[in-house]
């Protein structure tokens, strides 16, 4: 999963970059571009997206152990109830188009919101492709099949790379006002395409696993009231972690050209190591986790939790350090150089502190949903998000126009760290234990490891470019890890 996901990642910055070559780094063009394609995700996972792990996934795990048939027909009519459902999300959010972008871009006025409401016409429809594959991919998980989910975004990337690639051999340009129709449509049906496929191959990966694919005109017998119930929760988490991207994009939007490129951007960045390493520890785990926590086996739901965790911070260490020290040479290593590039690489090095809270958060929330406690981590997501906007707004307010993007990531990096804090006191008091001194011992070897990295790039830094640098700083922090003994570098190996 992890080499998938690499690979799938690595094509999805290529997949930025040839975007950025067809419409421009720092334009309105892009921008819009960017908006109206993160209502789809954002829709969708306001709506089901969140559920996944935490209502879903542990479900399909109850009735793969309680049912005969390994819950076969109750996975069948769980697609069916997405397909039915998400179809009439879909229609209400193409109509509602006018005031999504409204919402998450209140800085486009004029022609740019305009292309943006036409955009998000042609993007809207993905909620329907990402809800099949989302919930196709669960069952494979539940199969033991991981591979297909993981690589599937590897096939969004290319078919985006291949439109892009064609809508510069045909002339496009880097001006809203030059859009023709034809480079709209292109755009707008190709990016569509992309999902579309990354969704097929997962599904096409459940029929060849021996899954008979089949809808059910009457999904009902899955429990819908418990869903309901659970999901109610899982709707407060998911409604927070939604206001929050929508307040971090609507002040990225205030920063003028290029501000939600840039944060985006870097987010996208971000999201590398954290889904190579967090989110494959976590998607392999969250099946064990949910039959250990059925058969109420709270020590190895602990020790799982307690592993995951230290070996991401192990991990994700280095890559917290290479974003801080190198984020700015490394954006002028790729983009070149301009104001735009500086402001990426600034936003870059300002998400590197919100690395490690954000993945343990992330991992000791997925104690909970392998509990079936929806409520916990809801409220707590709330809380995660009422910190996270009230530092969006304090950037807004306290810095000028130009920096108010650089203030986005400061943001997360203190609504994660409170998150994280506020989950591991309420899941100790849940299981009793949640191995805390042994996780606290790793991350202070950790953060020293890591420190020692940082500044040796950053000296390197100063005489070879981004890439040795960084290698430099990797090299250090193996040998220092190595030498205070952190054994969960064992984990690490292949």
């Amino acid at each position: 999963m992890a080499i998938a996901t690499a690979v799938s990642r690595v094509a999805g910055f290529a997949r930025i970059g040839v975007l950025i070559a067809a419409l421009g780094l720092g334009t309105r063009l892009l921008d819009t571009y960017n908006v109206a394609n993160t209502l789809p995700n954002a829709v969708f996972e306001l709506v089901v997206g969140g559920a996944m792990a935490s209502v879903v996934v542990p479900l399909l795990a109850r009735a793969a152990v309680t049912e005969a048939d390994d819950g076969v027909v109750y996975a069948q009519r769980l697609l069916s109830l997405m397909v039915y459902g998400l179809s009439l999300v879909t229609v209400v959010a193409v109509v509602a188009a006018p005031w999504l972008v409204d919402a998450y871009a209140p800085g486009f006025t004029g022609p740019q919101r305009h292309l943006a409401v036409v955009f998000s016409w042609y993007f809207l429809p993905q909620i329907l492709a990402y809800g099949v594959g989302a919930t196709a991919g669960a069952v494979l998980n539940m199969r033991g099949r991981f591979a297909a989910p993981a690589w599937a975004p590897l096939v969004n990337s290319l078919i985006v790379i291949a439109v892009g690639g064609v809508y510069l051999a045909i002339g496009g340009g880097t001006s809203i006002d030059g859009l023709t129709t034809v480079h709209l449509t292109l755009l707008a049906l190709g990016t569509t395409a992309g999902v579309v496929g990354q969704s097929a191959l997962v599904v096409v990966a459940l029929a060849r696993s021996g899954f008979p694919l089949r809808l059910h005109l009457d999904p009902r017998g899955i429990a819908v009231r418990r869903i309901g119930r659970l999901g109610a929760w899982v709707l407060l988490s998911v409604l927070g972690a939604q206001v929050m991207l929508a307040a971090a994009t609507r002040a990225a939007s205030l920063s003028g050209p290029g501000g939600v490129t840039s944060y985006q951007t870097a987010y996208a960045i971000f999201q590398v190591p954290v889904a190579v390493i967090a989110m494959s520890v976590m998607t392999a785990m969250l099946p064990r986790l949910s039959r250990s926590a059925a058969r109420r086996d709270h020590e190895r739901v602990i020790g799982d939790l307690s592993l995951a965790v230290r070996v991401a911070a192990v991990a994700l260490a280095p890559a917290a350090a290479g974003m801080l020290v190198l984020g700015e040479p490394a954006a002028a290593l790729v983009f070149g150089h301009g104001p735009s590039v500086t402001m990426l690489g600034v936003v870059v090095a300002a998400f590197g502190p919100a690395l490690l809270p954000f993945a343990a958060y992330t991992i000791l929330q997925r104690g909970f949903y392998a509990l079936q406690d929806t409520r916990s981590p809801a409220l707590i997501a709330a809380a995660v998000s009422i910190v996270g906007v009230a530092g969006c707004a304090a950037a807004t307010w306290l810095l000028p126009a130009a920096d108010i993007v650089v203030g986005v990531p400061l943001a997360y990096a203190a609504a994660y760290t409170a998150g994280l804090v506020a989950t591991a006191l309420v899941l100790r008091r849940r299981l009793g234990r949640i191995d805390g001194h042994r996780i606290v011992r790793t991350h202070a070897k950790v953060l020293v490891a890591a420190a020692v990295a940082g500044v040796g790039a950053a000296l390197a830094g100063g005489v070879m470019t981004a890439v040795p640098a960084g290698l430099v700083g990797l090299v250090l922090y193996l040998a220092v890890a190595a030498a205070l003994r952190l054994t969960e570098l064992r984990q690490l190996r292949f």
